[in-house]
């Protein structure tokens, strides 16, 4: 089984944290995003993986082959973004197995484990979620053996809850990429683009069984607030705690936080739902609902909602606020 993952999108929702991160290595709870998926692909014994790339995309070769050189990885880049369909059609001549399709905007909690036992009646799965507010998603509609029979992209009417989480493991990759090429062939969509799902609809159409499988959790990394959001998520199930090598003096911890190694935390009140990575500094401050990056220095400030990149320099600033790695930003005393 191989994976491919599309990664070329420039993630403007993330901004400014995005102007010199990829927005799958922005850091949430600690860690990059897509570490998290990295690791269950690694897990299930997932060995090649394809990433699609375009934007920054020399330091997510860096980064894979740092933090990952067990993979054995394929770089390919989508030069113009014309949709999920096109970014998949990329990674076609490396697909001559069973493949696990991944878009690294959510983190999610699903049992990957099903492709490795999964019946040869279906040709693959759609992992998908139940959601109230059905029309921001693509939708998928299914028989009562709960095999898809049509995605529909933001419904109007609710003829269906499953929302199409981006998860996706396909057995017949050939009938995949037929399908793709079809739709490459017709017409864009209405954004000018050409989706996957299109093609996942032909495979459909052309007699092929695709099952849905629920997910426990999904949980966006897209946009700011959502991500800190996630971050809030992962520090009460997973990845709170504050690590040996700390120092927290005259101060108050409320709530979930995650305190790295070297972090130095004075007269400041903290939590819920915080983050200081490694190295950071925080003074006569409080912060809640915030992510901060390694070695940065927070001073006589009043933070909410924020994520401070790393090595930024914060002081005498209240309210939320975004800033990039490297920024100065001083107020008022």
């Amino acid at each position: 089984m191989k994976a491919i993952i599309p990664l070329a999108g420039k993630g403007t929702r993330l901004r400014p944290h995005t102007m010199t991160t990829p927005k799958p290595l922005v850091h949430v709870a600690g860690r990059p995003v897509m570490s998290y998926i990295l690791d269950e692909l690694r897990e299930l014994g997932v060995d090649e993986v394809v990433f699609v790339v375009g934007y920054l995309e020399g330091v997510v070769r860096d980064y894979i082959a740092r933090e990952y050189p067990e993979f054995t990885s394929h770089f390919v880049v989508q030069e113009v973004q014309d949709g999920t369909a096109g970014a998949i059609a990329l990674a076609e001549p490396w697909a001559d197995e069973d493949l696990l399709i991944v878009f690294v905007d959510t983190l999610f909690e699903a049992d990957l484990k099903l492709a490795r036992a999964l019946d040869p009646k279906w040709a693959g799965v759609i992992w998908a979620k139940e959601v109230e507010d059905y029309q921001r998603f693509g939708v998928i509609v299914t028989d009562e053996t709960g095999a898809m029979t049509k995605i529909v992209e933001k419904p109007s009417e609710p003829i269906s809850k499953l929302a199409n989480i981006g998860l996706y493991y396909i057995r017949d990759a050939p009938l995949l990429f037929e399908g793709i090429h079809h739709v490459l062939d017709a017409k864009p969509g209405a954004t000018g683009e050409y989706y996957l799902t299109d093609a996942f609809q032909y495979m459909v159409d052309q007699g092929a069984r695709i099952r849905t499988a629920p997910v426990g959790g999904w949980h966006d990394c897209g946009k700011i607030d959502a991500l800190i959001a996630t971050n809030a998520h992962l520090l009460d199930t997973t990845r709170g705690g504050q690590a040996p090598g700390a120092t927290v003096e005259g101060s108050e911890l409320r709530g979930t936080v995650r305190i790295e190694e070297d972090v130095v935390v004075r007269d400041s009140v903290l939590g819920p739902n915080v983050t200081l990575e490694r190295g950071a500094r925080v003074e006569g401050s409080q912060l809640r609902d915030c992510i901060v990056g390694s070695d940065a220095v927070i001073v006589n400030s009043r933070l909410h909602d924020s994520i401070i990149g790393a090595h930024a320099h914060i002081e005498a600033i209240r309210g939320e606020i975004q800033t990039a790695e490297y920024s100065r930003l001083v107020g008022e005393a």
